[in-house]
């Protein structure tokens, strides 16, 4: 039995330790905004927050998260209010979608560390997030106008 805390609320769940952290949230716990992509940490479509700090969840074993708090896509704001939402909708960012919760929660956390970034602070904190579709320069659009709310 692991202990998690997810957008914080207490889970236990029955899973062996090694489980990835991705599996845990999506097919034990229930939360399916986060995205499996390449299962090597290369794509960032599983992207949450551990203690604030971006992860790849498909490479993240159960055991490693301890105490720490998980924060996935469902937890950045329930409403879809959170300028970052609200920015990556007036700039129609999505054109697939696959990709965008691990892009948004990759956004989220330059913002925290960085509320006001450059396009080169922009393209290094976002460029282990692939977009098959593109949408790179509507991406760094959204950040700008989300910073600026």
């Amino acid at each position: 039995m692991v202990s998690l805390t997810v957008n914080g609320k207490q889970y236990d769940v029955d899973v062996a330790l090694d489980m990835p952290l991705l599996w845990a949230i999506r097919d034990t716990i229930g939360l399916t905004g986060t995205k499996f992509g390449c299962g090597l940490a290369q794509c960032g479509a599983c992207t949450v927050h551990l203690d604030g700090q971006p992860i790849r969840s498909c490479m993240t074993p159960v055991s490693s998260v301890g105490a720490k708090k998980v924060t996935t896509i469902e937890g950045i704001s329930p409403t879809t209010s959170h300028a970052l939402q609200v920015a990556w909708i007036a700039e129609q960012v999505p054109q697939c979608g696959y990709c965008q919760s691990g892009q948004l929660m990759s956004a989220a956390a330059l913002l925290a560390k960085n509320p006001k970034p450059t396009d080169a602070d922009i393209d290094a904190a976002m460029s282990g997030n692939i977009c098959r579709c593109g949408t790179y320069q509507r991406i760094r659009r959204a950040i700008h106008r989300a910073a600026q709310a």
